[in-house]
């Protein structure tokens, strides 16, 4: 955990040891509180305490009740913890009380998220849409978020947009949220440019989605790397949210067989929507692809769980009805890999991007899918066609080719349109 001055510049490096809070309602909050624990650890935060509350509703002024309250205090003095970590979205007036309560400073699931994806994102755009995010969530707190800000002079929280203490204007937020979705405004509008020109070359596009750490970066490199792009491979690491930005690669099977592939943001339950909403512009190259690839950890027992998230965020964000496979990653890590077998298909694909198993069939079905509408044919074409000839052999997948007495024989495949433009010269 990176600590900042009041001019955003790293002090030195901060650990932070954390008691984490889950309050049940009328749910099961077990794999929720685990997640919370793998995103302390991706924010390089040693979690030495976990808590969990059972209440029919949530305290208005503490989120948890009194009894509970005095009980982390107590827990946090013992194990000399100076971070609570919440598993649930705090209001400012929450902040204030608990902070005051319990003596340490306390920080909600978004605050952690938020810091999270302030330290990862790398793009111009990244590091614009999460400042937006922070700023939209502090601008409502801040009365209760100045002193969680101030307790501790920086760290979790405040990396990112720099001072936004208690006694910042409001005014000036506002306006710094305005010039924000300004300049994202004109970063989305070059992009727009990018999906036309694409829309004229007629090239496909295949978004890979899914949870966070599920291995969408790992098969993106592992495509690259047959189609001999290795120089263009993203960053990868088995970590939650290890890459923010969003990577768009060319992938060329063969001469006339491209597409672009596309590396998003990872999901993950209880995702901010101040986050899905600042992203929104990102992720809408997912809903405008052509195909997607579900990219889902095999080897983590709730994936299933997972799968339903993932299919929350791409309905929330206009791409649920998209045609898609499934790629389930990470097969290498199952101790029983026969019962797989049952459930392969067009739709569903076991694969290791680590160990390259089971990726060429799922890049052979991707293939087939977003270029369905291509036709193979045999066609002969008279020497007085020699345009007609020229044309095929450089828009068409050729697989054979003759100079014979009545003219030019090609066997070939070619996208529908073409080939009903010249099915007068097949044989």
């Amino acid at each position: 955990m990176l600590k900042f001055n009041d001019s955003n510049e790293v002090i030195r490096e901060e650990t932070y040891k954390a008691i984490l809070v889950g309050l049940k309602l009328d749910e099961d909050i077990s794999y929720s509180m685990e997640e919370l624990k793998g995103l302390c650890e991706a924010d390089s935060i040693e979690v030495i305490g976990n808590v969990i509350q059972s209440l029919e509703k949530p305290n208005t002024a503490t989120l948890i009740g009194k009894g509970k309250v005095e009980e982390i205090s107590e827990l946090a003095q013992n194990m000399e913890a100076d971070l609570v970590v919440f598993n649930d979205e705090l209001s400012g007036m929450q902040l204030r009380n608990l902070e005051d309560a319990l003596g340490v400073k306390v920080i909600d699931r978004v605050i952690l998220i938020l810091d999270i994806f302030a330290k990862r994102a790398t793009s111009r755009e990244g590091k614009l849409q999460v400042e937006l995010a922070q700023l939209k969530y502090r601008l409502p707190r801040l009365t209760g978020f100045g002193k969680s800000l101030s307790r501790l002079g920086g760290g979790i929280g405040t990396r990112g947009p720099g001072e936004t203490k208690l006694e910042t204007d409001r005014r000036h937020i506002e306006r710094r949220v305005d010039d924000i979705r300004e300049e994202l405004a004109l970063i989305k509008k070059n992009r727009s440019t990018q999906k036309k020109l694409r829309e004229k070359n007629e090239i496909p596009v295949v978004a890979l989605v899914g949870y966070t750490n599920s291995g969408k970066s790992a098969l993106m490199n592992r495509i690259l790397q047959k189609v001999d792009k290795e120089e263009k491979q993203v960053f990868e690491e088995n970590m939650l949210f290890a890459t923010l930005d969003t990577y768009q690669r060319r992938v060329d099977l063969d001469k006339n067989h491209s597409f672009i592939l596309v590396d998003t943001i990872g999901f993950v339950s209880r995702l901010p929507h101040l986050l899905i909403e600042a992203f929104k512009a990102t992720l809408e190259i997912v809903s405008e692809a052509d195909f997607l690839i579900h990219v889902v950890d095999a080897s983590y027992e709730s994936n299933d769980f997972q799968i339903k998230v993932t299919d929350r965020v791409l309905k929330e964000i206009g791409a649920g009805a998209k045609n898609k496979l499934m790629a389930y990653n990470k097969v290498d890590l199952l101790e029983d890999q026969s019962a797989l077998t049952d459930f392969l298909g067009m739709k569903n694909h076991f694969i290791s991007a680590k160990y390259d198993m089971g990726v060429d069939e799922l890049i052979e079905d991707v293939k087939k899918e977003i270029f369905k509408d291509f036709v193979k044919a045999e066609m002969l074409i008279p020497y007085t066609r020699g345009d007609v000839s020229s044309y095929i052999q450089s828009k068409a997948t050729v697989y054979g080719l003759e100079y014979r007495e009545d003219g030019t024989w090609i066997s070939c495949e070619l996208k529908a349109q073409d080939y009903n433009r010249y099915k007068e010269f097949e044989i």
